[in-house]
């Protein structure tokens, strides 16, 4: 079915992220609910959560 699927030689990988651990995982569960009920959660904001380039902060 997919034997005429060729991907381009010089294609942009993007590098693995780790997943987080389940303790990241709720923390970052509660900075997105935080962020969408003080209404600051956006695309662009939800994007750097899942690329990596923003985490959660750490719990006091």
């Amino acid at each position: 079915m997919l034997d005429n699927l060729s991907i381009p030689e010089d294609i942009k990988k993007e590098p693995e992220l780790a997943i987080p651990s389940i303790e990241e995982q709720k923390r970052i569960v509660e900075e997105l609910k935080r962020l969408e009920e003080a209404g600051e959660l956006t695309p662009e904001v939800l994007e750097a959560f899942m690329t990596g380039k923003r985490t959660a902060p750490e719990s006091e």
